[in-house]
């Protein structure tokens, strides 16, 4: 049967002709030589051009990399060969090689050896390490040389193919050939050599269509094929899959098993001829140059062909037909091997196989072992890898309980099952095409849309699922299963009890199974690549090259891979995890299994379980449990259990834990408190601390964090000029002249103001500030600043005024010099905050028109209340009541009042002798006007005596009279308000009235 290989075109590279492809061994990087004289390298991950390089004008016929070197060499039709570092992109070196267009290029796998062909029908072997010297010239071609190829199983020998029509075999000693290959009746193109061990094999396209394979050793034509319309260009064995292929200037390349020589495909993607192609050695790529671009393609599957028996810990894998396998115990602890290193296991080789592997898998106790590939399979016993069964299938499982029970996919409306290595049950599953197969607890047949799971006994059908998964793992229990699809994955819950019980009463639906047999546990966004269950947690493999772990709905990391890898399985007595890459490395992971086991616990919240499991658990690992349980949501838990100072912390402040908290940052040793980690824990610390109002832990973590900032705002809250001292001269010392101004700002020193000023050469702010809190200061300053200005401009600095020389340009200057002496001998005196409704008035005061009255008034009488009752009735005497308002009809007595009190309030706001204390007035009733003298006075003659002194012995009768003076003014001032009004209700009446009439007599007009 055909190879089934998904080929995939992963680049697609418009350009002109391509003469020459290479794929870089380690990097995803294919190497491109142009007809037109370019160089590219581009990246077929990424589907971009990462790299371009002009070599010459003419073509460039060939370009192979160097990797050893990190060099690329090219070959042009200027006879020219170049070296280039593909890294820096400078040239290396650059000489003649020969007399004619030069063809083809070989790198020595192994020595400092380049191999140079060319139409002066030559060849020539390079030495980089001597400075690219020509160290041997092989001739006895008689027509041009078109390609050489190394022998990879003697480096010490090559082949050469010429339009002479023959094959040359040489050997670097000798400049003679070995001997000659003759068989193709036109040209001979291309050749390589076939890859593996077992067979002596060239393989060579011509001018006459044809692909041949000799053998070297008895040097013969073993197989000729046929197929291609045109010059074939280009033939490789790849190195990984049993094929050949071929490309033809007919533009098609052609695929052929490389051990039946049947045609596997054909691909044609309308790029005109194809020139040339390359593999590479540890993937399933496949590079190709045509007319008009690069195609670089992916054939079939990259994931190692091994399975790792969990028994006896031995791990068996393919190296293309052969067979190898090695043992897992002991190796880690034997080599002290850490996480991630590569193992160094000693592979012992256990025969081959008659079918190329596709797919490797040990049975349930590890007895038998199946080789699946080409549409057959064979079962060998694991140990010797003696044939026990074969047969066709297109898939194959095993079941998860009976030593010989597995099933077959033969075609897509067929699968049959065997039980104990004979046929029991073939099933049609309910699907327009059977797609895939899975083995585990109940066999699986994946359809385009759905997915069927049977039971292994009875074959009948369990349950009809709607996904399409990729994979499917089962548990070991057989309880639990994941359902891996394209872009996330199921976890569901297997009821094999519910199963069974409805398998005896016969209750399953025909269509969708047994409704009871899974519950959906928990679906996941993210690609699995490779898994296994251990116990309920689920080891896998993500498209990020991430090994995590699943468990009770959450997704663990526990390393990240360099590169790309591939789960083996995991051995519970070594409690690691395995894993294998591209080119057959192991590697392994700790895992442990009693955290596994913990985890498991603590999810079923069987803490009664994971207080028992976790004396079991390393305490090296505590760390680890502690963040599981914190993602689980139990933090005072993980609180006892981390042993991470950091983390401890970051706990004690999730649960408001401020006691361990502080204790943690107080075993921090004092030389740390710099650092930037330890002010942030403390800077957090005290955030907690100003929730709980815990003052004196907020100064303390302000300190030690060097949080000034804090500090200012804590002191300058709570009131503590000590602090706030002690802060302006820490502030200092460590240049924060911003929280240093603030501070001595606020403590009234602005003295102290203005030279941290100076001192960090703010001069003119200084003087300007000096002008407004401390005039005597001004000379200095402007001195100062005058200094300073020369430096810029001279003119400037003359245009600078003093209070000294320019006295007539600083009006009021002497009183402002008397407010200063007032504001120096009064700034010690601490007002009490219980003060402020009555202090606050005086940040609004003008204190130099206050010292100029104050030298106005000193020998003024003190205003009566009779005068200051007067004021308010004569503002209220001009109120007046809109009469919208007090309609006759509508008003009542109480509304009047109303409305009358709300404008005589509006207008007392305005009145002259309140102006500095209206906030009184506002909201205030005219009845409590009166009962406001004594303040009023106070407010309005701050600078005389205070008010007792003023009413003293007549404060009642003061009011008394003050209240009954304003009683009848408002009585007046209402009577005469209220006439005024309905005076102006009749007369808008009379006026409605003679409208209404002129409108009647205009009525009347029209009628008649």
């Amino acid at each position: 049967m055909p190879l089934r290989l998904e080929i995939r075109k992963i680049l697609s590279s418009r350009s002109d002709r391509v003469k020459s492809v290479e794929i870089h061994p380690t990097e995803p990087w294919v190497l491109t030589a142009l007809y037109n004289g370019n160089v590219f390298i581009w990246d077929y991950d990424q589907s971009t051009m990462i790299k371009s390089f002009e070599i010459c004008p003419l073509p460039v016929r060939c370009a192979k990399f160097i990797a050893r070197k990190q060099f690329f060499i090219s070959a042009s039709d200027d006879m020219m060969l170049r070296v280039y570092n593909y890294n820096t992109m400078e040239k290396v070196s650059a000489w003649e090689a020969h007399t004619d267009y030069i063809r083809y290029l070989e790198i020595h796998p192994s020595l400092p050896y380049v191999l140079s062909c060319s139409d002066d029908m030559s060849i020539k072997l390079w030495d980089w390490e001597k400075d690219w010297d020509c160290t041997q010239v092989f001739e006895g071609h008689v027509h041009y040389v078109m390609m050489v190829k190394v022998n990879p199983k003697d480096s010490n020998s090559f082949a050469s193919a010429s339009l002479d029509r023959t094959i040359k075999v040489w050997g670097l000693s000798s400049n003679t050939p070995h001997f000659t290959l003759e068989g193709h009746d036109r040209g001979v193109n291309c050749l390589d050599y076939y890859p593996g061990g077992d067979r002596p094999y060239l393989l060579s396209g011509a001018d006459d269509k044809s692909v041949k394979i000799w053998d070297y050793q008895t040097k013969s034509c073993v197989q000729t094929l046929m197929g291609h319309h045109n010059n074939v260009s280009a033939v490789i064995f790849h190195p990984c899959l049993p094929i050949i292929v071929s490309s033809s200037e007919d533009g098609t390349v052609r695929m052929w098993h490389s051990t039946t020589y049947r045609a596997e495909t054909t691909l044609n993607y309308s790029m005109e001829r194809s020139w040339t192609l390359a593999a590479s050695a540890n993937s399933n790529k496949v590079a190709v140059g045509y007319d008009e671009g690069t195609v670089v393609l992916k054939l079939g599957n990259e994931n190692p062909v091994a399975s790792l028996d969990p028994h006896t810990g031995k791990v068996v894998w393919t190296v293309n037909n052969d067979v190898q396998t090695a043992s897992l115990k002991g190796v880690v602890g034997e080599n002290g091997s850490l996480d991630g290193e590569k193992l160094p296991i000693q592979p012992k080789d256990l025969g081959s196989t008659e079918i190329f592997p596709q797919s490797l898998k040990h049975n349930c106790n590890g007895r038998f072992l199946v080789v699946c590939g080409d549409g057959e399979y064979v079962v060998y016993t694991s140990q010797a890898l003696r044939n026990k069964a074969f047969g066709s299938a297109l898939d194959f499982v095993w079941s998860s309980v009976g030593t010989g029970d597995y099933a077959v996919r033969e075609s897509i409306s067929r699968v049959k099952t065997f039980r104990n290595f004979k046929e029991g049950h073939t099933l049609r599953p309910p699907l327009a095409a059977s797609e895939g197969l899975f083995g585990g607890a109940c066999l699986g047949v994946k359809g385009s849309d759905a997915i069927v799971f049977f039971d292994w006994d009875e074959g009948i059908m369990v349950r009809k699922i709607d996904v399409s998964p990729k994979e499917v793992f089962w548990s070991e229990s057989g309880d639990l299963v994941l359902l891996a699809c394209e872009d996330s994955y199921f976890v569901l819950r297997y009821d094999a009890a519910a199963v069974s019980s409805a398998l005896q009463k016969g209750a399953v639906d025909s269509e969708e199974g047994i409704e009871e047999a899974f519950d959906l546990i928990g679906e996941i966004a993210g690609k699995v690549g490779t898994g296994q269950w251990v116990g309920d947690c689920f080891l896998y493999t993500n498209e990020q090259s991430r090994l995590n772990y699943y468990i009770g709905g959450e997704v663990m990391t526990l390393c990240h891979l360099d590169h790309p890898m591939y789960m083996l399985g995991y051995l519970p007595k070594e409690d690691r995890v395995y894993l294998m890459d591209k080119a057959k490395g192991i590697y392994s992971y700790k895992v442990l299994q009693s955290y596994l086991q913990y985890q498991t616990a603590v999810v079923r919240k069987d803490f009664e379980l994971a207080n028992q499991l976790l004396p079991s658990i390393p305490a090296s690992e505590y760390t680890a449990v502690a963040r599981f349980l914190e993602s689980q949501g139990f933090k005072e838990e993980a609180l006892a259990v981390s042993t991470d100072p950091d983390h401890k912390f970051d706990l004690a402040c999730d649960i408001g834990n401020l006691a361990m908290a502080r204790e943690l940052l107080d075993e921090m040793p004092k030389e740390e408190y710099e650092f930037l980690d330890s002010q942030n824990k403390w800077k957090r610390l005290g955030d907690l601390a100003l929730s709980e109002c815990d003052l004196a832990l907020v100064e303390k973590c302000a300190l030690n964090s060097g949080d000034l900032g804090g500090l200012l705002l804590l002191h300058s809250s709570t009131g503590n000029a000590r602090g706030m001292a002690e802060l302006a001269e820490k502030a200092l010392k460590n240049g924060k002249t911003n929280v240093a101004f603030l501070s001595l700002f606020m403590l009234g020193k602005v003295e102290d103001c203005l030279d941290v000023l100076v001192s960090a050469g703010r001069v003119p702010e200084a003087a300007f500030m000096a002008r407004t809190y401390m005039p005597s200061e001004i000379p200095r300053l402007v001195a100062l600043w005058k200094e300073d200005l020369k430096s810029v401009s001279e003119n400037a600095a003359k245009a600078l005024a003093s209070p000294i020389s320019e006295p007539n340009l600083f009006p009021d200057l002497d009183t402002a010099y008397k407010v200063e002496e007032v504001f120096k001998s009064k700034r010690g005196q601490v007002i009490p905050a219980s003060s402020w409704p009555l202090a606050k008035g005086d940040l609004d005061l003008n204190l130099i028109e206050l010292v100029k009255a104050s030298g106005r008034m000193v020998a003024a009488s003190p205003p009566t209340v009779e005068q200051l009752v007067e004021d308010v009735a004569q503002q209220i005497s001009k109120v007046e009541i809109s009469p919208s308002l007090l309609s006759q009809d509508e008003a009542t007595e109480e509304r009047k009042n109303e409305i009358f009190q709300r404008e005589v309030e509006v207008s007392i706001e305005k009145t002259d002798s309140f102006v500095d204390v209206n906030e009184f007035y506002v909201s205030e009733s005219v009845e409590k006007i009166a009962e406001k003298a004594p303040q009023i006075e106070e407010k309005r003659l701050p600078s005389r005596s205070p008010p007792k002194a003023a009413f003293a012995g007549q404060e009642g009768d003061k009011k008394a009279k003050a209240r009954a003076l304003l009683k009848m003014k408002v009585e007046e001032a209402k009577k005469a308000a209220e006439a005024a009004a309905q005076a102006k209700i009749l007369e808008q009446r009379v006026e409605n009235a003679d409208s209404e009439s002129e409108e009647s007599d205009e009525k009347f007009d029209d009628d008649w």
